[in-house]
């Protein structure tokens, strides 16, 4: 079909077309007419997405940011934030809805807060505004005062909820860690108790760095022998013992301790016992330090003797050494999972209370001067092109149930040869009235 004979089909069925366009352009103004108009009122609010949090310095991440995004979304148009707003508007204690929720018959499956929610939830949009953390929160309704105000009430219970679900999430967690808390405590105590009891039962004392005195003595002893031969050296000076600043710090702490502690106490029992024990060790360093700077001249032989017994006593106690180790390791690991869980706690409780939602209000929304809906320029217009696209359509297909040669053009699509074409009269031609260019058809008037 070329365009000739094209604009010939929509020309014969002009009256189609016309036709078609005119009722599409009658329902428009009909819907206009009838559909009451619809105001629309934004609000809006700032998500902090890209600030830290201010009680744990957590920042969202830009994976998980458009997921946030939408969380926030669904959750304005959650019935928790639509039942705060049609309680905070005053709906439920309006009489005319009531009698509307009576009408509709929706008390029989729900009840008049849930179907004010949903009413609410019907009229509401929400939407990111694209290259921004701006969270734009629309109402509609049917006059424009009412959508403003609404707009206000969905943001601040929208806030409120946010809010609520932070503090929420954080004191359930920090219940969590307080209990987590009491029981490494728990742990820690029967712990240090172990360690305490089987240090005192097989008479080890580890230092901070978990080495016991035999092996203190050892490296003492170490670091003072020398080779076999013979050797005039200069007298040495003698120095502090190796565990002597143990010894002061445990001095240190038996003072503090003192102070809020009675004589009695199992705690000042406990650090006596084992200031004695390293009293012990420090006196042995230093008489092996004194008998070494008597002698000008050291014999390889009684050093060696004294090193081998007492790396004898260290290899008969690695048994019982070792064990107190792991007991000390584990009274270390319980004592730091006991402070990061205290933590952890104290700061989920800060957050509990904190008044941070990650939100900034954006000022209030305005009442709008124009209907939102319906939008007549684009429905009077829209009617106009739909109508004539289903004009052309209809004609189209009425041609196509009834083809009909119009033109000599028509007969060259079968390959039917044309032998002539008459010509119509020019006294048998219609006169061109309105019907003509309407598409009525039209009688011959012969004169």
């Amino acid at each position: 079909m070329g365009f000739i004979q094209f604009i010939n089909i929509l020309w014969a069925r002009r009256l189609i077309i016309l036709l078609t366009t005119i009722a599409c352009f009658a329902a428009a103004m009909l819907v206009i007419k009838i559909l009451p108009p619809r105001y629309e009122a934004n609000s809006r609010v700032m998500l902090d997405i890209v600030k830290p949090d201010p009680v744990t310095g957590q920042v969202i991440s830009s994976t998980w940011a458009r997921a946030y995004v939408k969380t926030q979304i669904e959750l304005i148009r959650d019935y928790r934030v639509a039942g705060k707003v049609a309680e905070a508007a005053g709906w439920l204690n309006s009489p005319i809805l009531a009698n509307e929720f009576r009408q509709s018959g929706a008390n029989k499956s729900t009840d008049f807060s849930e179907w004010l929610a949903q009413r609410v939830i019907d009229n509401t949009g929400a939407r990111l505004i694209e290259g921004s953390n701006i969270l734009e929160i629309s109402y509609s309704s049917t006059s424009p005062e009412p959508a403003a105000k609404l707009a206000d009430l969905l943001r601040d219970a929208y806030v409120e909820q946010t809010l609520a679900f932070r503090r929420e999430a954080a004191a359930d967690n920090a219940e969590w860690f307080s209990r987590q808390t009491e029981k490494y405590r728990a742990q820690l105590a029967v712990a240090e108790k172990a360690k305490t009891e089987f240090e005192r039962a097989n008479g080890i004392t580890l230092n901070e760095e978990n080495i016991d005195a035999d092996s203190s003595r050892l490296q003492a002893l170490a670091s003072a022998s020398l080779p076999s031969q013979s050797l005039t050296l200069p007298p040495p000076v003698i120095g502090p013992a190796p565990s002597a600043a143990q010894l002061a710090a445990l001095d240190a702490t038996i003072a503090a301790s003192a102070e809020s502690l009675g004589p009695n106490h199992p705690e000042m029992k406990r650090l006596r016992e084992r200031r004695e024990i390293v009293a012990g060790v420090v006196a042995d360093e230093r008489t092996v330090m004194a008998a070494n700077a008597r002698r000008p001249t050291v014999s390889g032989p009684s050093l060696s003797s004294l090193y081998s017994s007492q790396q004898a006593k260290v290899l008969a106690n690695a048994g019982k050494v070792g064990e107190a180790k792991r007991l000390a390791t584990d009274v270390a690991v319980l004592r730091n999972q006991f402070i990061k869980s205290a933590a952890r706690a104290a700061e989920l409780e800060q957050e509990a209370e904190s008044n941070e939602s990650g939100l900034t209000l954006l000022g209030n929304a305005v009442a709008p001067q124009s209907p939102d809906f319906p939008k007549i320029p684009l429905i009077t217009f829209g009617s106009l092109g739909f109508g004539f696209a289903l004009g052309v359509l209809v004609s189209l297909l009425v041609e196509l149930l009834g083809r009909r040669v119009r033109d000599v053009s028509d007969l060259a699509l079968t390959g039917v040869p044309v032998i002539g074409a008459m010509a119509q009269d020019g006294d048998e031609k219609p006169k061109r009235g309105i019907k003509y260019w309407l598409g009525f058809p039209s009688r011959l008037v012969r004169t």
